[in-house]
């Protein structure tokens, strides 16, 4: 679909898409076109259930006297102005995630309507409003993303006629400015998402290697260490998930360095679980097809490190993943194997199914190791566990550190990717002692989530440091106002405004 930006004159061809708020109250443009329809817009309020709240759509073919196809009116909820309060810059970052949601949902309602070109006015003013108009579009361009690769016999009815969106705004100049930078944001959301959806024979370990390699395009610096090189360096736990599948595991280190080579990094590490049967202690074989997207923590770092890359971020960061397949066969993990760490600590696999955590414990603590960061962040679906307790509407969020969990906090509620901070603690941390070995990598079913958390954290040796358990949020069963079913590539924009906003050099 193609975006573009330019003065507010009625168009001439195709959908028009006007704004209404809440209690059927045109705005500017759409009074401006009600007169021109002799009431046309008010009459086809009053007869429906159309209110104006926000994202309600009402559509009705164009009348006489107006060279369009059909009339759109798209509720735009209360005046942004009223959102305002006492802290104002979140309020503000509220409205931009509500104009997004906006442009998500005109682009849902108008995407197979047999429109292909779609003209936006939503009467948008002030000094920002080139920035309110960008977020707009940067809305229906995130919903816009398909993953239909695969499918070779699609009817003409299930694919989108949608092929070009105007947004209509008196300083259009500056919306063509700022538009660019989006769109490149929206590639890196785009590219995770990919990753996320392509099924377990297309990616695992080697392949999603490779795909990192990419980055190399856009500045990132890539590594790759194979079972050679993680043999040498004691990574029995990362290993030992591996061992049962015919795919090599791998260790990606991406670097991306944007500011003085004196400064810190900081440190990104996810899981990259590319396929989880569960291993010898195997799931159920319902719904097993989604373990695909058991890597989602490592796409979202991928993305995430692309994305610093591409807008070069003033900041020198680290992006982490642990690639492996988890198969039962003749030589996979057992449960009641003991393996070392590259800590040196000792792990009692008790459930092979718990493999994640295994993985995260010889990446988080390579990364500090090596790299002595700022902070490090892991994101991982890691429990089911988290789900039951947030359903699908935020991430879980561990931490040692309250301000590094207050940053993420607020860069959450800033982007619409947010978090709830779960606790940690001494009495969840004895759950995962072992009488074999050091610890276990289960506790008992109860705060599963936050046992998982304090096996992670005996990891980091006291550094900064962030989990997010991502297993509820990284796969979506149903559309969202920005992100359509499927792949979410939770993160990268969390994680993107994180950096802009606290870490980035002045």
């Amino acid at each position: 679909m193609r975006i573009s930006f330019s003065k507010l004159e009625l168009p001439v061809k195709g959908a028009f898409v006007v704004g209404a708020y809440e209690g059927k109250k045109l705005a500017a443009t759409a009074q401006k076109l009600d007169r021109r329809t002799r009431g046309a817009l008010t009459r086809a309020m009053a007869a429906s259930r159309f209110t104006g709240k926000a994202k309600q759509t009402l559509s009705i073919l164009a009348p006489s006297g107006v060279r369009l196809n059909r009339i759109v009116i798209l509720g735009l909820g209360k005046d942004p102005g009223s959102a305002k309060g006492k802290d104002n810059a979140v309020d503000e970052e509220a409205v931009l995630v509500r104009l997004e949601a906006l442009g998500g949902a005109l682009y849902a309602d108008l995407a197979r309507s047999g429109e292909s070109d779609v003209t936006v006015a939503l009467d948008i003013e002030g000094p920002e409003a080139a920035h309110c108009a960008v977020h707009v579009a940067f809305g229906a361009r995130l919903r816009s993303y398909r993953f239909d690769k695969y499918k070779t016999k699609q009817k003409p009815e299930d694919r989108p006629t949608l092929a070009r969106l105007t947004v209509l705004v008196d300083d259009f100049a500056t919306a063509r400015k700022l538009w660019p930078t989006h769109e490149r944001y929206a590639e890196s959301i785009e590219f995770t998402r990919d990753l996320v959806s392509e099924p377990g024979n297309i990616i695992f370990p080697k392949s999603l290697a490779e795909q990192c390699k990419k980055l190399g395009e856009v500045g990132v610096a890539v590594e790759v260490l194979g079972i050679k090189e993680m043999t040498k360096l004691g990574m029995g736990a990362l290993l030992g998930v591996g061992q049962g599948s015919a795919q090599e595991s791998q260790l990606v280190v991406m670097q991306w360095k944007g500011a003085d080579a004196k400064t810190k990094p900081i440190a990104f590490v996810g899981k990259g679980v590319t396929f989880d049967t569960g291993g010898i202690s195997i799931k159920p074989a319902q719904n097993m097809e989604d373990m695909k997207w058991d890597m989602g923590g490592s796409g979202t770092v991928i993305g995430l490190m692309r994305q610093l890359a591409q807008r070069k971020a003033r900041v020198n960061a680290v992006g982490i993943v642990g690639l492996v397949e988890n198969m039962p066969s003749a030589t996979a993990q057992r449960p009641g194997d003991i393996v070392k760490t590259m800590s040196g600590q000792t792990v009692e696999v008790i459930n092979t199914d718990a493999e994640g955590r295994l993985v995260l414990a010889d990446a988080l603590w390579y990364c500090q190791d090596r790299f002595k960061p700022q902070f490090m962040i892991d994101l991982a679906t890691l429990t089911g566990a988290i789900i039951i307790s947030l359903g699908h509407e935020h991430a879980g969020l561990f931490s040692n550190d309250d301000e590094l969990a207050d940053r993420l906090i607020a860069s959450g509620k800033a982007t619409g990717e947010t978090v709830w901070r779960m606790p940690l603690g001494e009495a969840y941390d004895k759950a995962i002692d072992s009488d074999a070995a050091d610890m276990k990598n289960v506790g008992n079913r109860a705060g599963g989530s936050i046992t998982a958390a304090q096996f992670i954290q005996r990891f980091v040796n006291k550094l900064p440091w962030a989990h997010l358990d991502i297993a509820g949020m990284a796969w979506s069963s149903k559309d969202k106002p920005t992100v359509p079913k499927g792949a979410t590539a939770f993160g990268v924009r969390l994680l993107d405004r994180l950096v802009a906003k606290y870490y980035e050099a002045s």
